[in-house]
């Protein structure tokens, strides 16, 4: 039977070779697009309250 000490270090060095090449050409950290913008949120108006009709007498100026 072939019983062999596995190495955790090489495999893990031969899967982040690739990176580590995109980050000496790209800079460190790597260049990523900035989140989209937040929406702004919807005003909230305040209700206009009714005003009351004003009832007045005519005036000599008003005709």
């Amino acid at each position: 039977m072939l019983k062999q000490k596995l190495n955790w270090k090489r495999p893990l060095f031969f899967l982040l070779l690739p990176i580590f090449f995109v980050m000496v050409f790209l800079g460190f950290p790597l260049p990523v697009a900035p989140p989209p913008a937040t929406k702004a949120r919807q005003e909230e108006s305040v209700p206009v309250k009714a005003r009351k009709k004003r009832t007045s007498l005519l005036r000599r100026g008003d005709e």
